[in-house]
């Protein structure tokens, strides 16, 4: 069952998504080359337990850390640990912040110095097709319209998305109905109503779609060793269109 949003819960996930928002923001000057992804991690959840919120992955299934931290061929769920970024690294950073009992989700993607120029590509892709996706997530249309729009784009510049890991319902739970796929026909799918709240979260590879899991249970890479990036916000539906609710 699908669960709509009064305008309460949904302003309540809009303050939770201002935080994230923030967050990522802040990275965006703490991120540079020496810096490991366990401070990364640190840096996530002292920011969003400052604002009396809670770093929802942590301990979600047993995730043992506040933040996914996913470079170069990671394409999601990458741990923290004490690898270092070097220039020419790609990162993902994924959060997830818990205010009153709601959440909200995004991933932002970062470079490291000077990076390739198959790594600009894939991250200006990556980020135009999460927005051609929520261009797409308006009121009638069906949930798979995002999708089919979001995989005809990265396909046309020579890019594969991800098949296994998509976007999903958000609220009460981390992950609700309607699971939202970044492939796929149009016109499938459940129609996109006003109070709706989801994640739109496009994994693009360089490389084919495919993925590989580690032993850790956790880290997935790309199968070839290409590399993949993500680019995530947190919506809800409303009458004149989708509110994005993980930016500033």
């Amino acid at each position: 069952m699908i669960v709509t949003k009064s305008k309460h819960e949904i302003e309540i996930m809009r303050e939770a998504g201002k935080v994230v928002a923030g967050c990522h923001a802040a990275l965006a000057d703490f991120i540079k080359p020496g810096i490991t992804t366990l401070e990364i991690d640190n840096f996530v959840e002292n920011f969003i337990t400052k604002y009396e919120m809670e770093p929802a992955q942590k301990g979600y299934n047993g995730y043992p850390f506040a933040a996914c931290t996913s470079v170069n061929d990671v394409i999601c769920h990458g741990f923290p640990s004490d690898y270092r970024l070097k220039d020419g690294d790609i990162i993902t950073v994924d959060m997830v912040a818990l205010h009153k009992g709601l959440h909200a989700d995004s991933a932002w993607s970062y470079a490291i110095g000077d990076i390739s120029e198959e790594a600009k590509h894939l991250m200006a892709v990556t980020h135009k097709a999460l927005f051609i996706g929520i261009e797409q997530a308006v009121v009638d249309n069906q949930i798979s319209d995002i999708g089919h729009a979001i995989q005809t784009y990265v396909e046309s510049e020579g890019l594969a998305v991800v098949r296994e890991y998509i976007g999903h319902g958000i609220g009460r739970q981390m992950h609700e109905k309607p699971e939202v796929l970044h492939y796929g026909p149009p016109h499938k799918g459940p129609r996109i109503r006003k109070g709706m709240t989801f994640t739109i979260e496009p994994m693009v590879n360089t490389g084919t779609y495919q993925t590989k899991l580690e032993n850790d249970g956790w880290t997935v890479r790309t199968a070839d060793g290409g590399l993949s990036i993500q680019y995530e916000h947190t919506l809800a539906i409303t009458d004149n269109g989708p509110d994005i609710l993980t930016q500033l």
